[in-house]
Parts: structure tokens; C-alpha cells; sequence
């Protein structure tokens, strides 16, 4: 199957695949309002990577910018946080400008900061995200040039081991 190059770019930035690079430090003025520690955190630390604990599904829409145009993209994908700053995408379904392509498997690192707020990094797509004080919700914002998509990651199981 041949891949036209304006798809190829497409999927080359949302497509999921082995990171290498460093995270983008946090962008402060971003703090998550009353956000309260956790029992099981320390009152000096109301978030970090270990946060990140199990398997969420996020969806997103938005749009990649090619050439001035505006093409669609659409993602519903299964991360699964390790919380130790690592991550995999087991399985994912994206439309890229209205071709639909599945099992995406792929990568990536992620950061959380004390005030909620961080960065995940895939191969390409990097994105800001905001988590919610009990870890159920983060809401996510790709950062990179020429895009607009944004979405919600839901927790479906929490991971095993301590948090």
C-alpha cells in the first residue's frame, strides 16, 4: 500500500512511535484549581509521574495544517501508564483526513509535575496535558507547529502495584 505524502505526514505527526527525545519543561501558569493531595501522597506532593497509573482511552479531534490547508484527523486510541514516566499505545484507531487507519502500536514518555500539569512525547506528536487531582481525567493539547487537536484521556483501569 502506498502512502501519498500528505497522509504520510499526517500520520507521520500523530502516529505513536518509540520517543528518544527529552520532555519539554512544564509551562507554568497552569495550575489545576483546589487541586488536594491524595491520601497516599505527602502534602508537599499532590502530583508527579507515578500519577499516571494504568490504562486510559483518549480521543481527540482537530486538524493538521498542510501547505495552509486544514485536514482532519480523529483518534481514539488505549494508553497505558506504567508511572514511572514510560507509556504504550497497545492499540489505536486514527482518521487522517477520512482514511482510516488501526492498531497503531507505539511508544512514548510522559512527565507530570507537582501542580498537575506536563508533557507527553511520542515520536513526533508531543503534547501539554493537565490531570485532573485524582488521576481519572487528563486533558491533552498537542504542541506541535502546523496542528490544532486536542482531547480527554479517561482512566478505564487503575494499574497494579502502589501508587
Amino acid at each position: 500500500m502506498t502512502i501519498p505524502g500528505i497522509l504520510f505526514a499526517v500520520v507521520a505527526l500523530t502516529v505513536a512511535i518509540p520517543a528518544t527525545s527529552n520532555a519539554q519543561a512544564t509551562r507554568p501558569g497552569f495550575p489545576i484549581a483546589n487541586a488536594q493531595a491524595r491520601p497516599e501522597q505527602s502534602h508537599d506532593e499532590v502530583c508527579g509521574v507515578k500519577t499516571l497509573r494504568g490504562t486510559y482511552v483518549f480521543a481527540a479531534t482537530g486538524f493538521n495544517i498542510v501547505a495552509g490547508v486544514a485536514l482532519p484527523k480523529a483518534i481514539v486510541e488505549v494508553i497505558e501508564f506504567n508511572g514511572d514516566g514510560a507509556l504504550s499505545v497497545p492499540a489505536a484507531t486514527l482518521s487522517a483526513n477520512g482514511v482510516i487507519i488501526r492498531s497503531v502500536h507505539g511508544t512514548g514518555t510522559y512527565t507530570v509535575a507537582d501542580d498537575c500539569s506536563g508533557t507527553i512525547l511520542f515520536a513526533g506528536p508531543a503534547f501539554d496535558i493537565f490531570v485532573s487531582p485524582d488521576a481519572d481525567t487528563i486533558w491533552m493539547i498537542q504542541n506541535n507547529p502546523n496542528t490544532v487537536f486536542q482531547g480527554t484521556a479517561t482512566r478505564t483501569t487503575r494499574g497494579r502495584g502502589p501508587r
